[in-house]
């Protein structure tokens, strides 16, 4: 989908959920408040329940409407916002800065490297991805998403049917913590 479509999206309230994916309440709730990175943010359902749960966070997309309307939902929260477009721009994760990176049914499998990195030894990689038959540039197959963590402590994986109504293709989700 294009960015002016996304930003259509937003304008209509259409993506802009309430409440986080059920995978990161999940996993945040159990977590020591830290630095978080939220990737493809879209209006910031995650990166306002992590700032609510004490977490600094730093948000980033590709749609200024989507980050327009997290910066008034999250007023005083601590969420910094970054307008990047992540398929046509470089996004340099600074090695070992992060407690936790999230990155919900966004798929770009070159930012992998770089978000791995980015966390500090013991942090948290939490991924969920669109599933398909096939490898397709938005989404994953069987095992995929599981094997880009080898090494890794996996804290929850799963790949079927999405635990959310607002989605209808098949999800593969990763919580995985850094050696």
């Amino acid at each position: 989908m294009k960015l002016k479509e996304w930003d259509q999206r937003y304008r209509s309230g259409e993506a802009a959920f309430d409440t986080p994916v059920p995978l990161v309440a999940q996993i945040a709730a159990n977590l020591p408040p830290g630095s978080a990175l939220d990737v493809a943010c879209g209006a910031g359902r995650n990166a306002i329940y992590l700032a609510q749960l004490g977490w600094q966070v730093r948000a980033v997309d590709g749609s200024p409407t989507a980050l327009e309307k997290l910066r008034q939902r999250a007023g005083a929260l601590p969420v910094a916002t970054a307008l990047i477009d992540l398929e046509r721009e470089a996004f340099p994760i600074p090695a070992n800065t992060y407690d936790l990176i999230v990155d919900s049914y966004f798929l770009q499998r070159n930012l992998f490297p770089a978000m791995m990195r980015g966390l500090r030894p013991g942090g948290v990689l939490i991924a969920i991805v669109h599933l398909g038959d096939q490898a397709l540039p938005r989404r994953v197959v069987t095992g995929e998403l599981r094997s880009i963590f080898e090494g890794w402590q996996v804290l929850h994986y799963y790949e079927g049917e999405p635990g959310e109504s607002c989605h209808r293709q098949p999800v593969a989700e990763i919580a995985a913590r850094k050696p």
